[in-house]
C-alpha cells in the first residue's frame, strides 16, 4: 500500500509547488483540496471579504473518504483539522518566513485584510500547533519553505520517504 501524506501550511507557503515536484517521482495521487471544493461545490457559500469558499468540511470528507482510504495520495490544504488523523501516514506542515510570505500573497493579489492574517496565523504557528494537536508528533514534520533550493530539498526528503515507506511494507 502507498502512503498518504498531507502537505499543508499558510497559504503562500509553497504547498502546491511542492507536490508538483515530488508528484512523478514518487507515483502519488494529487488531491487539491481548494481545486475539489470549487469543481464539486463542496462549500458554503463564498466570502467576498477574504474572496474565498466557506468549506463545507463534512462534505470534503466524505468527498475524499473513498479515494483516499485506498492510499498513495498527496493532499495539498491549508488547513488540517477537519481530516480524520487516521487517513495520513505524514503530515508535512510548510513553513515561510514572514517578508518572504508577504511578498507572495502579495504576488497573488490578496486584499490586505486576507495578507495581514495569513502573515499572523504564520507568525504564531496555527497550522503547526493545529498539526500537533491533530496528529501523531511522530508524523508531523516542519519544514523550511523559503526558497527554491528549500522546496527541492524538501521534494528529495519526501522522495526518500515514500521510497523507504514502500520498501518497509513490502518487507511485511
Amino acid at each position: 500500500m502507498n502512503p498518504n501524506i498531507l502537505i499543508t501550511g499558510t497559504p503562500g507557503t509553497g504547498k502546491s509547488t511542492l507536490s508538483e515536484l515530488v508528484l512523478e517521482s514518487t507515483g502519488l495521487n494529487y488531491i487539491n483540496v481548494n481545486e475539489i471544493v470549487k469543481e464539486k461545490g463542496l462549500h458554503e457559500g463564498f466570502d467576498q471579504e477574504f474572496k474565498s469558499y466557506i468549506l463545507d468540511d463534512d462534505k470534503v470528507v466524505d468527498e475524499l473518504e473513498d479515494i483516499v482510504s485506498k492510499g498513495g495520495n498527496i493532499v495539498d490544504y491549508h488547513s488540517c483539522d477537519l481530516f480524520p488523523e487516521r487517513w495520513f501516514d505524514l503530515v508535512l506542515v510548510l513553513r515561510t518566513d514572514i517578508t518572504i510570505l508577504y511578498d507572495r500573497l502579495e504576488k497573488r493579489g490578496y486584499p490586505q485584510k486576507k495578507i495581514t492574517e495569513n502573515i499572523d496565523c504564520e507568525i504564531f504557528q496555527v497550522i503547526l500547533e493545529e498539526a500537533k494537536e491533530s496528529y501523531a508528533n511522530e508524523i508531523v514534520i516542519e519544514l523550511q519553505s523559503n526558497t527554491i533550493q528549500d522546496m527541492e530539498s524538501n521534494a528529495s526528503r519526501i522522495e526518500q520517504w515514500v521510497y523507504n515507506f514502500k520498501t518497509q511494507k513490502n518487507k511485511h
